[in-house]
């Protein structure tokens, strides 16, 4: 080097990010796998909400999105109803708010109701 302190410090500075860099990928070497699973799961989530943007109008997203704020299990249940119909090619145009909601009472499990007597 030429021995300037600008220059020392600079390699100073290379050389720690050199080691930070390692260590990282020493990291994730060992939870690799993890990695790897949460990269899929990620893609995979990002391919699932870019199918629904096609297949969904803004209102029968709104209307999924409140769903799933106070069912979410139901609303990923619908999700994957909704995925398969368009990948079966049986959804024709887009789904709007109303034909959401038809296909919401359609999946909703059907709920028993208890009728009390008293005697």
């Amino acid at each position: 080097m030429s021995g300037s302190p600008d220059d020392d410090r600079l390699e100073e500075l290379r050389e720690q990010k050199m080691q930070e860099l390692r260590e990282q990928a020493d990291g994730q070497q060992g939870g690799g796998r993890e990695g790897a699973q949460d990269a899929a799961r990620e893609q995979a989530e990002a391919k699932q909400e870019a199918m629904l943007k096609q297949y969904l109008t803004d209102g029968a997203r709104q209307r999924l999105n409140a769903v799933e704020m106070s069912k979410p299990e139901f609303a990923k249940s619908a999700k994957k109803q909704i995925l398969a119909l368009a990948q079966s090619g049986r959804i024709q145009d887009r789904i709007d708010e109303e034909q959401m909601r038809d296909l919401l009472k359609e999946l909703q499990p059907e709920s028993k109701s208890f009728d009390i007597r008293r005697r």
